[in-house]
């Protein structure tokens, strides 16, 4: 399948650039998607702009608009718009380097490969992908995408690189104000050293396989059934824990899992069951 670029331009390290292209690293979330209808008749409503005195417009004509007080804009052109050039406007300029440790991993937001635009830009995009690569360090620079300016942190990864758009200070609210209503509660030491036995037993590499959108699987059956006529069945909504019975949910979550994973008993004849070894537990990569 061929993509086409979210961006073009160049790449720069001080005085060496290269062109390059950016491309999207997701696939927009989800393949379920839906349309408002009217039920009455079944079609679909489209939404019209309207002017609340004049009535219905065309979109062409229309600018856009900053509110500066209640009902009143500042109209600008999309013409006015682009002759507000920045140089990250046309280019990724990396202006520091700095250890991935050292971005709180709030401020990471959307992922985007990075790679030369053609023949030219090979080798001067080979130099720089080998030099980031060899300090081990996470190339900071601007760009701007869909009008506005982003910060974009570039790792080597594979022949290319990955890049990602950062979070502003602006954007990320405070975790004082939003944690300031937990209650400074002591756990008891024998509930939390139950708890972390039932961390230990779930422990395993990361498989992106596993994690599958069930919402959206159970969307995709909900829709299936009603096509062949049948009623959908609801889901039961889990309970909250008893806080009385805590040490006990948590023992029999253990003992649970336990019982799961207990070796076979001895067969009749007295002589344990064979088993077949284990495969060996493949590393996170």
């Amino acid at each position: 399948m061929a993509y086409r670029p979210s961006w073009q331009g160049h790449l720069k390290l001080s005085l060496v650039t290269c062109p390059v292209s950016l491309y999207t690293a997701t696939n927009a979330a989800g393949d379920v998607h839906f349309h408002l209808i009217n039920p009455k008749t079944n079609n679909r409503i489209k939404m019209i702009t309207s002017d609340p005195d004049t009535g219905p417009v065309n979109r062409s004509d229309l600018v856009k608009g900053f509110e500066v007080e209640k009902g009143k804009y500042i109209l600008l052109s999309d013409e006015e718009i682009r002759s507000v050039k920045l140089e990250s406007t046309k280019s990724i300029d990396i202006e520091q380097f700095v250890p991935a440790s050292g971005i709180d991993r709030i401020y990471w937001d959307n992922p985007y490969y990075l790679v030369p635009d053609g023949k030219l830009g090979q080798e001067p995009f080979a130099v720089i992908r080998e030099a980031m690569e060899k300090s081990g360090m996470v190339a900071l620079a601007r760009i701007v995408l869909a009008t506005r300016e982003r910060i974009l942190a570039l790792e080597p990864r594979g022949k290319g690189m990955l890049a990602y758009t950062i979070r502003s200070e602006a954007e990320v609210r405070s975790e004082q104000d939003i944690f300031s209503s937990i209650d400074a509660v002591k756990p008891d030491p024998d509930m939390i050293a139950v708890a972390q036995k039932i961390i230990d037993q779930k422990e395993g590499p990361f498989d992106t396989a596993k994690f599958v959108d069930r919402y959206e699987e159970a969307l995709k059956k909900l829709i299936a059934e009603k096509q062949k006529g049948h009623k959908p069945v609801s889901a039961a909504e889990p309970e909250d824990t008893n806080v009385v019975d805590l040490m006990a949910a948590l023992k029999a979550s253990l003992r649970g899992k336990a019982e799961k994973a207990a070796p076979a008993k001895p067969a009749a004849n007295g002589k344990a069951p064979t088993r077949e070894k284990a495969a060996p537990r493949r590393k996170a990569s």
